[in-house]
């Protein structure tokens, strides 16, 4: 299976969200960098907390701001809401090729989302200083795309690298 190749599915943010849902993430965007636009942010998700779009500008807005624990708590929120809706039994640690392809079936594009927060993940448990559980995440992004094709091989270079530097 290539990662890559979506043919006709919808990406998260050709997904509809409410009128208001969508005001607010507007009033985000153009307050980017004062208090306003986290206040919508917020206001946005207790709306629409399942939404995509509304998900990822919070996980946006806390990375660009090196608010990295907040940003690590949404991308956690991230792989809850997708892994439901593609229908997952099991948490991403016991995701295997078998559960993959199931999820495939529901939606590539929505599992090519969930493999890239769970690498955005593992990046962050870098970030965070937490080698091993970036290596966790970033092996698991591995092991279930054998093509690399979501690029997460690179970071797990520099995971397994931080971990040999300081181990736990």
């Amino acid at each position: 299976m290539d990662l890559l190749d979506f043919t006709g599915e919808d990406l998260y943010y050709d997904e509809p969200s409410e009128p208001k849902v969508l005001e607010l993430l507007q009033d985000a965007a153009e307050h980017y960098g004062d208090d306003e636009a986290e206040r919508a942010l917020y206001r946005a998700y207790f709306l629409a907390p399942e939404d995509l779009s509304v998900l990822v500008g919070l996980y946006r807005y806390f990375f660009y701001r090196h608010q990295l624990e907040d940003a690590m708590r949404v991308a956690e929120r991230v792989l809850s809401v997708v892994g439901r809706r593609l229908q997952l039994d099991c948490d991403w640690p016991d995701l295997d090729l078998n559960r993959l392809g199931a999820a495939i079936e529901v939606s590539i594009t929505l599992t090519r989302f969930y493999l890239s927060a769970l690498k955005g993940a593992g990046y962050l448990k870098l970030r965070l200083g937490d080698p091993q559980g970036a290596l966790d995440r970033l092996r698991k992004v591995q092991e279930l795309d054998t093509a690399d094709r979501i690029g997460a091989v690179p970071l797990l270079r520099i995971a397994e690298e931080a971990l040999q530097a300081n181990p736990a």
